[in-house]
């Protein structure tokens, strides 16, 4: 199975290029092949909608939040979060949250 458009595997990890829209009803993480998108109930105040954002992919993806790091974006809806780690392994742990909310 190849990666989704949304990841990129790098040497001491991962990227994930998603969307993200703060303020929103219920956090939420949803995932097509061709793209990532956040809700977050979190206003983009202060970096808070950022820390949901983590927590959120942490939590759904189960890997810690200290190996997450918004990249590029930080005060944009469009972003990017590397994961640091063993690529393959997180690779295969989105791929399995894709597979189970898909």
């Amino acid at each position: 199975m190849s990666d989704p458009a949304f990841l990129r595997r790098l040497a001491t990890g991962v990227t994930v290029e998603l969307r993200v829209q703060p303020r929103a009803r219920r956090s939420a993480l949803e995932a097509s092949p061709s793209a990532l998108k956040a809700a977050i109930a979190a206003p983009p105040v202060d970096g808070k909608a950022n820390a949901a954002l983590v927590a959120l992919l942490a939590e759904s993806w189960r890997l810690p939040k200290s190996a997450f790091a918004i990249a590029k974006g930080t005060t944009s809806r469009t972003k990017k979060v590397s994961i640091a780690g063993e690529p393959s392994v997180i690779a295969d742990r989105i791929a399995q949250w894709m597979d189970a909310h898909g």
